[in-house]
This record gives structure tokens, C-alpha cells and sequence, in this order.
């Protein structure tokens, strides 16, 4: 399937990881579509991911577990997102994640009155699609693609390594 060198694996998981990022940020900022609390939440594992891979980058040592490490943040990545097609698809109701809001900020009524009127974007809607498929399809293709290529990299590390 994929055969290729570590440090081309890590590239590839950075590139990939960065233009998620970016993505999101661009069809939120720059196309104005609103993100519920999940797909903000699933935006952790590519941040996540970039540190481990700048750490392991500073400090060449243990890539193997790096490697490891990265697996784990992509099987989270794709529990989330499975969860969250899943209440895209009215097969799970959204749960208190879905409505919270950020209330550190709250100082006065009259704040807690702002926030309250402001809409909250439903974890069940999808505001926006990639060729017919929403982001949150999108994110488990790519989180699982990720997954199987860290799997077969942490497997094959002996002979990936050379």
C-alpha cells in the first residue's frame, strides 16, 4: 500500500493536519458558516497532532512512540466525528456538548442576556458541503486514512526507518 520513509509519513500527517486547520478557519471566517460545538472539538486532534510531530521533530527520539501517539489522536478523531455524523443523521441525540456555551466570560445579566439571544449553532445541522458530503463525512474519511497509514507505519517501523 504506502511505503515510505518515517520522516515522509510525518510530513504527510503535518501537510494534512495544517490544511484541515486552515480549512476550517477559512470556511468559518472567510465563508461565514458557523460551527457547531463538535466540529469545533474536532479540530483538537489536528492541533494535537502538529505538536507531537514539531516535539518529535525538536528532539528525534522516540518515534516509534510518537508514531503511537498519533494513532491514538486519529482513533479519537474518527470516534468524534463518527459521533457526530451520527447525530447529523438523527441516529444519536445531541448530547450537553452540543449546547454549551463558553461561560467564563459571563460577568453581568446583561452578557448573560446577550448570550442567550445569540444563536447556537445545532450539532445536527450541516451548514456546509464538500462535494455533497459534509465536513463531518469528510473528517472520518480523513481521520481513518490516517489511522490505517499510522497503523502500517508503526508496524512496519523497522523497514520504514531505513
Amino acid at each position: 500500500m504506502f511505503n515510505f520513509k518515517i520522516n515522509t509519513y510525518f510530513k504527510l500527517i503535518l501537510i494534512i493536519s495544517s490544511v484541515s486547520i486552515i480549512s476550517a478557519y477559512y470556511i468559518e471566517f472567510a465563508l461565514g458558516h458557523q460551527p457547531c460545538n463538535l466540529c469545533i472539538i474536532e479540530r483538537i486532534p489536528y492541533g494535537f497532532s502538529i505538536i507531537l510531530i514539531v516535539i518529535n521533530h525538536v528532539f528525534k527520539k522516540n518515534e516509534k512512540f510518537f508514531i503511537l501517539l498519533l494513532i491514538l489522536v486519529f482513533v479519537f478523531s474518527f470516534m468524534i466525528s463518527t459521533y457526530h455524523f451520527g447525530i447529523e443523521q438523527g441516529f444519536f441525540e445531541e448530547s450537553a456538548v452540543c449546547g454549551l456555551k463558553n461561560t467564563s466570560e459571563l460577568i453581568s445579566k446583561e452578557e448573560l442576556l446577550r448570550q442567550l439571544s445569540e444563536i447556537t449553532i445545532s450539532c445536527k445541522d450541516v451548514t456546509f458541503k464538500i462535494f455533497g458530503l459534509s465536513l463531518t463525512t469528510i473528517n472520518i474519511l480523513i481521520s481513518l486514512f490516517l489511522v490505517v497509514i499510522s497503523i502500517k507505519t508503526f508496524a512496519n517501523y523497522e523497514k520504514f526507518k531505513k
